[in-house]
């Protein structure tokens, strides 16, 4: 699978449903690290992911504690509009981890302290505006991504 996509305490059922769809699209794994702002049977994901969710290829997590645990060792990037790298400088590579945090907040402080060296923005050309929606944000990234692979 090219890309692992990670939501960090998704709030929106919406988005998590559009990234679930996007995943599928793209040959990526979801993983959702709880706690939610939704539950997954809410009709809202449901609805966003259209009839694809059943063939989404989900992993779950308890806390953010479980999801390091599990995946130790792997390949992972961050993204904050926080970050001080553009998401074009990632050397995006097969099974990578691309973690985004909640709509709300974003990734929670001690991550985005830690990781500063992995730390990515989108870039954003205006003033009025804070950062984008999670689902685009994510598709910007996925894509990206994706042309990177596709060209080396």
């Amino acid at each position: 699978m090219p890309y692992n996509i990670v939501l960090i305490e998704p709030e929106i059922p919406m988005n998590t449903g559009n990234i679930g769809r996007l995943s599928l699209a793209t040959g990526s794994n979801l993983h959702l690290v709880k706690p939610f702002g939704f539950e997954l049977s809410d009709k809202r994901v449901k609805r966003a992911g259209l009839d694809y969710w059943q063939h989404i290829s989900l992993f779950i997590y308890e806390n953010v504690d479980d999801f390091y645990a599990k995946n130790k060792g792997k390949d992972m990037v961050y993204f904050s509009s926080h970050g001080s790298k553009d998401h074009w400088s990632v050397d995006y590579k097969d099974d990578m981890f691309l973690i985004f945090g909640k709509e709300s907040v974003g990734l929670p402080k001690h991550i985005t302290n830690e990781y500063s060296e992995k730390l990515y923005k989108i870039p954003l050309f205006s003033n009025h505006i804070r950062s984008l929606n999670l689902a685009n944000a994510v598709s910007v990234v996925v894509y990206e991504g994706l042309r990177n692979i596709k060209k080396t």
